[in-house]
């Protein structure tokens, strides 16, 4: 059995190692999505004129690991207080989205927002949008598992949002 979850929080660089390491993930490729440009490139999703985020598509077996558990995972990863970017990355095309296929994704997607606002965590709204998946296009493949290619740039790239989640969740 097989699903797929579509998340969108920065760098996709830094959003595939989070989900790589848990028991049911099955793939996980890095790409574009939420915007009109058919099969856009890297370049001209770094303009912010295709309507695109950098997203990652993550299939997974939902007998082992649930949709709600990706969620949960996701939020550790994202500042979703910030519509404008995620951490160094800034501008439209890193904004944080959850892409839902179906009902059932949707309103979980919804009550584990709606968890997180009530938590307390933040003191600023969670701005994190929830929509309906469009058409996923995947990176080049320089870009796909790119923390396990090119390590010390991935570290570089993920400092910022290291500093940010030992923050806000290492104390759980």
């Amino acid at each position: 059995m097989k699903e797929t979850a579509i998340f969108a929080g920065g760098c996709f660089w830094c959003m595939i190692k989070p989900f790589d390491q848990w028991p049911g993930i099955l793939k996980i490729t890095s790409g574009y999505t939420g915007g009109e440009k058919s099969n856009p490139t890297y370049k001209e999703v770094l303009t912010g004129t295709t309507g695109h985020t950098e997203a990652v598509k993550i299939e997974f077996d939902p007998t082992i690991i649930s949709y709600n558990e990706l969620l949960a995972i996701y939020w550790q990863q994202t500042d979703p207080t910030d519509a404008l970017g995620q951490f160094e990355d800034r501008g439209d095309n890193y904004r944080p989205v959850i892409f839902y296929s179906g009902l059932e994704q949707k309103e979980v997607a919804e009550k584990s927002k709606k968890e997180l606002e009530n938590s307390g965590r933040f003191d600023k709204s969670i701005v994190t949008k929830i929509e309906p998946v469009k058409p996923f296009y995947p990176a080049e493949e320089y870009h796909q598992e790119f923390y396990k290619k090119e390590p010390q740039q991935f570290e570089k790239a993920h400092q910022k949002r290291k500093e940010f989640i030992d923050s806000y969740w290492r104390a759980d």
